[in-house]
């Protein structure tokens, strides 16, 4: 379980987060919403404490990250971010293998390896595997990212916007994937991720915490939160929200 008590963050004279109070279950898909500027980011890099909050605190599973040594921190949070600084010239294969180094301090063995091979084989990435991330599209070397994040495997998994550069059939494959990979299982992993695409958030999170103006705007089940009257006092806009196959489809008018 994630729990955050009265967080807040500023950046400068700039109050960014203010007094966020919030408990993510686990399991699942949590997707946090909301629209620019609202702190999103902000938010999953505070719980995985590579931000510093100016007041409150987070735990991860009774662990705080701010105090813990860096490897027990990667161990239990796996971050991915929106524009993560990577060596092109690296191969797929490597690249994905960096996710095990928390638990190997530089040393792989033979478990590090088949982990490896299994985050390739998860997100449809064994033909690439000997490419290097030069030579391919932002696509799939944003598949190769999140395959990295999921091989760190640590009980939580925070994507800042995993979508970007997807084409619609690879942004629905990963979604899907990742909600069948976060079902009831001996080892769960549970997933939180920052989406600006309001129907990929609806089609696949189990819950939804949207943000405004670096506050909680409103935060429950998907089904709960994807109203028109919510969505107009999160977004300022007005929204037509539609059934669909037991999911919301939200349409902006």
């Amino acid at each position: 379980m994630i729990e955050v008590s009265n967080l807040s963050y500023s950046a400068g004279q700039a109050q960014i987060l203010r007094d966020i109070s919030l408990t993510i279950p686990q399991g699942g898909i949590t997707a946090i919403i909301g629209p620019n500027g609202a702190g999103k980011s902000s938010l999953l890099h505070c719980i995985a404490g590579l931000l510093t909050p100016s007041g409150g605190q987070v735990r991860i599973d009774g662990l705080d990250p701010f105090d813990a040594p860096h490897r027990d921190r990667a161990r239990a949070v796996a971050l991915l971010q929106q524009t993560p600084r990577i060596a092109t010239r690296l191969r797929v294969r490597e690249l994905v293998a960096f996710g095990r180094w928390p638990h190997h301090g530089g040393r792989p063995g033979p478990e590090d390896a088949r982990l490896t091979e299994e985050a390739l084989a998860t997100f449809d990435l064994t033909p690439l595997a000997d490419r290097s991330l030069e030579t391919l599209s932002g696509g799939q070397r944003q598949r190769a990212l999140v395959a990295m994040t999921w091989a760190q495997s640590a009980p939580w998994l925070l994507l800042d916007e995993p979508l970007n550069a997807l084409d619609p059939k690879y942004a629905r494959d990963l979604m899907e994937r990742l909600h069948d990979l976060t079902r009831p299982a001996p080892e769960q992993r549970s997933v939180v991720v920052v989406i600006h695409d309001i129907n990929a958030a609806a089609g696949w999170a189990d819950r939804v915490i949207a943000l405004k103006d670096g506050e909680i705007g409103a935060s429950g089940p998907c089904n709960d939160i994807m109203t028109p009257a919510t969505l107009h006092a999160v977004f300022g806009m007005a929204f037509d929200v539609i059934d669909h196959k037991q999911r919301p489809v939200v349409i902006a008018r």
